[in-house]
């Protein structure tokens, strides 16, 4: 496969680059045993888990690695000094990968799907970064103490009724109506509803597509993915249907206050007096939808899952709550930041399942991977995040066992940097960060407050692909608390958990290499870039 000519001034290659073009020594990464002709390392194979299936052959072949399918070569890494040298911005740069490229359909140039060298990216980037600013957060919080609302009531139902609660369902409830409302002003009603609603349907539809996209020979696709495509074609006319019908009444109705499709709508770059035109914001829209509740509904599930398997933990993360927000019936938008422990526990968690489980770089120019692995312009490596979370060189061997105090600030301080990746890494990474951490913290620390979860002792975690990770059939058994006496923490004693700054007057701008730390500090967690899966770990 012959690489094609770059026409948009970047100098870099476009198209997918099969790893033999652009890797001149590729023959000294390692690649899975029995290799078959034509076809690849296709042995043994589970289509249905690429990422799972990645990562089993990731402790089998080391911190680099490579795979080969249906004639096209791709390169894995997740050694933690690899990982770090490919977080260098000066001479790597975001690659749109095939998992990514195959949502362009639907995303477009949207934050998250756009190549480095088009325009709206940097447009979008610039005129939506205030919507993530203090001012902007603070507003957000009563909306997002609304919504959870919308949750306890029901779980409260289900708790009295003795019934156990859908952890994901209710996650991907609750976060769809997060988003839907703290951004675009929409209401999906998701908690009224019986099934999830048909965006929600529709979403997973495309993102299950695109990940079987990679799965095939692309020849072949139309011919063995004929009915998906069909359906994946219907699935994104609703998506673009539903969008289209929600900024079509904001626009009937003037409203908005300045939330996100305001500024889409209204706001013109500071500089250039440019406007995201129609299409794009259709495209952005899509994109904070999907990436705004898909990722930090699998981050939620997952910290349930740890919390209810490991009570000890979810005790001493329910004191927390008790001690620092005292007897505040809903917390305010500062008192979330002190809960450093909870904090430690979605962190945590996110190390373990990082629900945007890879993402791509690219070189600049010719270079040298960690000053081993010569690599030509344009040529790009697969980062497996969850496995750079568990390289026993960083945190240990014991790495698969759940501890958040991994994340205390002195074990952060003694972390090289880029070991803790789930935003994705450097100018493209997620621009809503905050937004999400802040979610997770809050929604945590509520349940906490509320119930005593318990697991299925015959729960066995699966864990379930769609480009992002999420645990498949999670449901926990509530006991509602009585209402605690709380003594509230001491303001001089409490500050913001390690990694979060208490956010500025300004939204914070993209990491850097000389600023990013072990806890991802200064990548940014909604969707502007990082947060829906970079892209399939095939």
């Amino acid at each position: 496969m012959a690489e094609t000519t770059d026409t948009t001034g970047t100098g870099l290659p476009k198209g997918f680059r099969s790893a033999e073009l652009s890797w001149p020594e590729l023959h000294r990464i390692p690649h899975p045993p029995r290799r078959v002709p034509l076809l690849g390392d296709v042995l043994g194979v589970d289509r249905r888990r690429p990422l799972q299936d990645s990562m089993r052959f990731a402790r089998d072949l080391g911190p680099i690695f490579r795979r080969r399918a249906f004639g096209k070569e791709f390169v894995f890494v997740w050694g933690a000094p690899l990982v770090a040298d490919l977080a260098d911005e000066s001479r790597f740069a975001k690659h749109v990968g095939l998992g990514v490229a195959n949502l362009r359909p639907v995303a477009g140039d949207g934050l998250f799907t756009a190549y480095n060298h088009e325009p709206n990216w940097q447009l979008a980037h610039d005129v939506l970064a205030p919507g993530f600013s203090r001012e902007a957060m603070e507003g957000y919080h009563g909306m997002m103490l609304s919504v959870a609302g919308r949750l306890t009531d029901h779980w409260d139902r289900e708790a009295a009724a003795g019934r156990t609660v859908d952890v994901p369902g209710d996650m991907t409830k609750l976060t769809l109506e997060t988003i839907s409302r703290t951004g675009f002003g929409h209401d999906f009603g998701s908690f009224e509803r019986e099934r999830p609603h048909p965006f929600v349907t529709a979403m997973v539809g495309t993102l299950t597509y695109a990940q079987r996209l990679n799965s095939v020979p692309a020849p072949l696709a139309p011919l063995l993915l004929r009915s998906a495509a069909r359906r994946n074609a219907a699935d994104m006319a609703r998506l673009n249907r539903t969008v289209d019908d929600l900024v079509a009444d904001r626009r009937r109705s003037g409203g908005g206050e300045g939330d996100l499709l305001d500024r889409m709508l209204r706001t013109a770059h500071p500089d250039t007096g440019e406007k995201l035109s129609a299409e794009n914001v259709r495209k952005q829209v899509i994109t904070f939808l999907v990436a705004g509740h898909e990722t930090t509904s699998g981050a939620l599930s997952f910290a349930l899952y740890y919390l209810a398997r490991h009570p000890e933990i979810a005790a001493r993360a329910r004191a927390e709550v008790d001690r620092v927000w005292g007897d505040t019936a809903q917390p305010g938008y500062d008192q979330v930041a002190k809960l450093r422990y909870v904090r430690r526990v979605l962190d945590e968690s996110l190390r373990l399942w990082p629900t945007a489980p890879a993402f791509a770089r690219e070189a600049r120019h010719d270079t040298v991977l960690a000053g081993d692995h010569p690599m030509h312009r344009g040529a790009w490596a697969l980062v497996l995040t969850p496995m750079l979370h568990r390289d026993p060189e960083v945190w240990g061997e014991d790495a698969e066992r759940f501890d958040p105090d991994r994340f205390d600030a002195k074990a952060v301080r003694a972390r090289p940097p880029h070991t803790f990746k789930p935003f994705g890494t450097g100018a493209r990474a997620c621009i809503g960060r905050q937004f999400a951490l802040h979610e997770a913290t809050l929604v945590l620390g509520l349940l906490l407050s509320r119930y005593e979860l318990r697991a299925d002792p015959a729960y066995r975690l699966t864990v379930t692909e769609r480009l992002t990770v999420m645990p498949e059939g999670l449901r926990l058994h509530l006991e509602r608390r009585p209402t605690p006496v709380r003594t509230p923490e001491p303001a001089t004693e409490a500050g913001p958990a390690p990694g979060v700054s208490l956010p500025g007057s300004a939204a914070q701008p993209p990491a850097s290499p000389a600023t990013d730390t072990a806890t991802g500090a200064g990548a940014v967690a909604t969707p502007a870039d990082g947060c829906p899966a970079h892209q399939s770990a095939r």
